[in-house]
């Protein structure tokens, strides 16, 4: 079972994040993974923390020679920071200098300090923060390898920001990532793009920010992933979850599923088809984003994802109560973003990744990449001989 682990704080010394499950013998560089956090901070409508917080990654367990050893694969991601917030954030005995009493509204500050008992609302947004994204993103580019061998590759890209909505069809293929990646919002449309950069720019001159949609595509996926025996083997639950887990999510979408929830079921399912030259089953269509009865069916897994505007803005109307004095307030600010939906997008491709190369090593299991590239083999083979 793949399953991982993240531990540290927005403005702590470091993050930290362990992989479990990783078979032996899966080629990982630290280069690859920097690849992956770099794509995190791409997007117009970031702010200057961007400049500020770079990742300086450590690989600690795990992996020798550039080949992962079976073991858990620890990595570690430095805060070029901590010196400014050493006195603020020390883990040892004391008392902080600058305490937080009035909790921001639509973040986790006030929910968690009722939960906790806490005063101080930094003991929550830390941890709370999307800077815990980054140990996300260094668990993914490893998934990310496991899946490249099994012709498994992961895309995302904006479909929305504020209110302006890509009008193009055609999705990007996994060849086309770096187009994607070359956009300033990450928008295959590039006339959406202009118009989402434009929109951006008035939100920034409002002291204001934005919410949008990405897509997020599993191209290659194999047939059987997941199961419809039990509630949480179900793959379109777990694709569910692994993406409303991203902080500021509030919506996911697997396929058309609020397209068809209006149609008629004669208009709303994915005809099968015999595919003689390939030798094969495919779908008409691909309205139900690649899962049927819980399980991969051999389409493009799709799912959209929604995300809130970001609630720290860079104007203070948000209205808000000093905990201790109970007297009104309006939400302070840390340092934000106008937008983070393009960045979001790569952490999408994250959780998608880690999802499915969980459910992969549970299908094919394996000590070693040797013997889960083999049973995978022998699983497209016997697909072929019921055929």
């Amino acid at each position: 079972m793949l399953r991982f682990l993240t531990a540290g704080e927005s403005h702590g010394k470091g993050l930290v994040v362990i992989v479990e499950g990783l078979p032996a013998g899966l080629p990982v560089t630290a280069e690859q993974i920097q690849a992956e956090l770099a794509r995190r901070r791409l997007g117009y409508g970031r702010g200057p923390r961007m400049r500020f917080e770079s990742d300086e990654l450590t690989l600690l367990g795990g992996i020798r020679h550039g080949r992962t050893l079976g073991a858990p694969v620890a990595i570690e991601i430095a805060n070029t920071e901590w010196p400014k917030w050493e006195q603020e954030m020390s883990p040892a005995p004391g008392r902080p200098e600058k305490p937080l009493h009035q909790p921001r509204p639509g973040h986790a500050d006030l929910p968690g300090m009722q939960k906790y008992g806490f005063t101080d609302a930094r003991d929550v947004l830390e941890r709370a923060s999307a800077r815990e994204t980054a140990a996300r993103v260094a668990a993914g580019a490893v998934a990310k390898a496991f899946l490249g061998p099994l012709g498994v590759s992961i895309v995302s890209h904006v479909v929305q920001l504020g209110p302006i909505v890509s009008k193009l069809t055609r999705r990007p293929m996994p060849e086309e990532l770096d187009e994607v990646d070359s956009s300033q919002v990450r928008c295959f449309d590039a006339e959406a793009e202009h118009a989402m950069i434009a929109e951006i720019k008035a939100a920034a001159k409002a002291g204001d920010s934005l919410g949008g949609v990405v897509e997020v595509i599993g191209y290659g996926v194999p047939v059987g992933l997941g199961s419809h025996v039990h509630w949480d083997r179900r793959l379109d639950g777990l694709v569910a979850q692994a993406l409303m887990s991203i902080q500021a999510v509030k919506g996911v979408e697997i396929g058309d599923a609020l397209d068809v929830a209006g149609r008629r079921g004669s208009g709303a399912h994915d005809a099968i088809m015999w595919d003689a030259a390939s030798a094969d089953y495919r779908r008409e269509s691909n309205r139900g984003g690649g899962i049927e009865g819980g399980m991969s069916n051999g389409e493009p897994v799709v799912a959209r994802v929604a995300m809130k505007p970001l609630a720290t803005l860079n104007r203070p109307v948000l209205k808000t109560v000093d905990v201790l004095t109970k007297e009104g307030s309006v939400s302070f600010k840390e340092r934000t973003d106008v937008t983070a939906v393009p960045a979001m997008g790569v952490v999408a491709e994250t959780m998608m990744a880690l999802t499915l190369a969980g459910e992969a090593l549970r299908k094919f299991g394996g000590d070693s990449m040797t013997e889960v590239l083999r049973n995978h083999s022998s699983y497209v083979v016997s697909l072929k001989e019921q055929r």
